[in-house]
């Protein structure tokens, strides 16, 4: 009988260190990430990245522009639109795999409160910084308070899954690229991880992205799909609550509790499922991931 106390108590224990872990977890991210779907910029959504970092004081923000194929030219063009923003303190940084773990480079993230990566090919800014100390760092940062932004391929790299953009079997015809929702098709990499619950894909509605990120996300049932559209934003707060921002929508895929049917590629790529939750956001709304709930505006007021 003593035995047997012992084992529910170790159990009870157990569940809850596991619980104030799983808690703490999410209480220890001080910062933000601003995650925009790419397209034009609202400049209500760039003045809330600015606001977030301080900028409006004396807070310190780099523009990481490595994903762009001109990563001087969009640098100083989006640190001049920060500027013109308002922005007191703000500079663009190019990064390379070589200086990525220098001392010399981590040192000039000292003190800074906004990152924000530029839009282009996330591969290119993986190949940069993907498994560094400067990414290392980028992480200390968000957790001990900075906002970390980023638009189109920018957006792409703050889950730890990562769409790159290919496809395993594309369709020889390239104007129906993911045109079928299908199992082991979707090339992914690893991203930076700010994200490891959520798969985040960019310009979404706009570019009729659903059926590669349905794909992903019955394939990998325990990430929530977020697909962010143009000119729209994510707020991510305490890594699990995210608002709408800006002019569009984000489109959320559920499949956690839903059911799915074995995956056999050797006899169909087809996916098939049922009970998976879909949510069309917009301004305003928000999204408790680990509470699994939507808040309209009117009650986000009372919380």
């Amino acid at each position: 009988m003593k035995q047997k106390w012992r084992v529910l108590l170790f159990v009870l224990v157990s569940f809850i260190l596991f619980s104030c872990s799983s808690k703490s977890t999410n209480e220890n991210i001080q910062g933000y990430l601003l995650i925009i779907g790419g397209g034009k910029r609202p400049e209500s959504v760039m003045k809330k990245f600015i606001h977030l970092a301080h900028g409006f004081e004396n807070g310190k923000i780099f523009i990481l522009p490595m994903a762009s194929a001109d990563p001087e030219g969009t640098g100083k063009y989006q640190a001049k639109q920060l500027r013109e923003l308002g922005a007191k303190n703000v500079d663009f940084l190019i990064v390379s795999k070589d200086d990525a773990n220098a001392d010399s480079m981590l040192r000039k993230l000292d003190g800074v409160t906004g990152i924000f990566f530029s839009g282009g090919v996330q591969t290119r800014l993986m190949n940069a910084i993907g498994g560094t100390a400067f990414a290392e760092k980028l992480h200390k940062l968000y957790r001990s308070g900075a906002v970390i932004g980023g638009t189109s391929a920018g957006a792409a790299v703050m889950s730890k899954i990562m769409i790159t953009g290919d496809e395993k079997r594309p369709d020889r015809n390239k104007n129906r690229a993911f045109s079928r929702i299908e199992g082991d098709n979707i090339v992914t990499a690893e991203g930076l991880g700010f994200l490891e619950d959520v798969i985040i894909d960019q310009h979404f509605v706009r570019r009729k992205r659903h059926n590669r990120l349905i794909s992903l996300v019955l394939g990998n049932p325990k990430l929530v799909g977020m697909g962010i559209d143009e000119s729209t934003a994510l707020l991510v707060r305490s890594g699990h609550r995210f608002e709408v921002l800006g002019e569009n929508s984000v489109i959320i895929y559920d499949a956690r509790n839903a059911d799915i049917a074995p995956f056999d590629p050797t006899k169909t790529y087809n996916l098939c499922a049922s009970n998976i939750t879909m949510h069309v956001l917009t301004q305003g709304y928000i999204f408790d991931l680990n509470k699994n709930k939507v808040i309209a505006p009117h009650e986000s007021i009372r919380k």
